[in-house]
């Protein structure tokens, strides 16, 4: 093999080894699961309530505000009164989550958002700087949660 070819193919190994840790970086390394019992909502009215959460799967990340996402179910009569009492979210955008998180869609929740089939209510307002907890609910009562920024650092 001609020194070329070594460049080549080092040229290569190198980007490979890149891409692969890269792809880890960006959907393994920094994500951690959360237990997580109870998810606390700010109503409309300034109350804060803690919900009970039955099955709940989570993930999040120290490196960033907006990698939590989280499934849960909280029976339907709570899903009515939290849709009632707490309040409307203000332009609802799913965030994408690792493909692993099987249990999150943002596709899915997305286009139930927009169908009408699901309510999104604001959790927390500003739940880290310029960043909204959001909580889509399904009148069966499933419910799906995300962090998503608020337009307050826009400048």
């Amino acid at each position: 093999m001609t020194s070329g070819r070594w460049v080549v193919v080092a040229i290569l190994g190198v980007t490979a080894l890149f891409a692969a840790g890269m792809w880890y970086a960006q959907t393994r390394a920094y994500y951690d699961t959360v237990p997580l019992n109870a998810l606390p909502v700010t109503m409309a009215d300034g109350e804060t309530v803690n919900l009970q959460l039955i099955g709940a799967q989570a993930i999040d990340a120290e490196t960033s505000p907006l990698r939590f996402r989280a499934c849960f179910n909280i029976g339907p009569d709570l899903a009515a009164r939290l849709v009632d009492r707490a309040a409307p979210a203000t332009d609802p955008t799913p965030l994408v989550a690792p493909a692993w998180f099987d249990c999150y869609s943002a596709a899915d929740i997305g286009a139930a958002l927009e169908e009408g089939a699901a309510q999104a209510v604001l959790a927390t307002h500003e739940i880290a700087r310029g960043v909204d907890r959001i909580i889509a609910v399904y009148p069966d009562g499933r419910a799906f949660a995300w962090q998503q920024l608020n337009g307050t650092l826009d400048e």
